[in-house]
């Protein structure tokens, strides 16, 4: 791999973790005005220190208060 596309690459990782991030972001948010927290929601670490990151979301987990919160925000 040349120094440019190397160059491409880390770029574009970088800019997927930030989306991913201002997901994260948008989702707490969106999850607070329904009344609903997830405290162990977050980026996977080990999906973003990755080389190539593909970054996951975890969710975390929680009780089943919150669970039917969230079924019925969906619905």
């Amino acid at each position: 791999m040349t120094a440019r596309q190397a160059a491409r690459q880390t770029a574009h990782s970088a800019e997927r973790v930030e989306e991913a991030e201002e997901i994260v972001k948008e989702l707490r948010t969106a999850l607070k005005n329904a009344g609903i927290t997830l405290p162990t929601l977050r980026l996977d670490a080990a999906s973003v220190a990755r080389e190539a990151p593909t970054p996951l979301i975890e969710l975390g987990r929680c009780n089943v208060e919150t669970a039917a919160l969230i079924l019925a925000a969906l619905r």
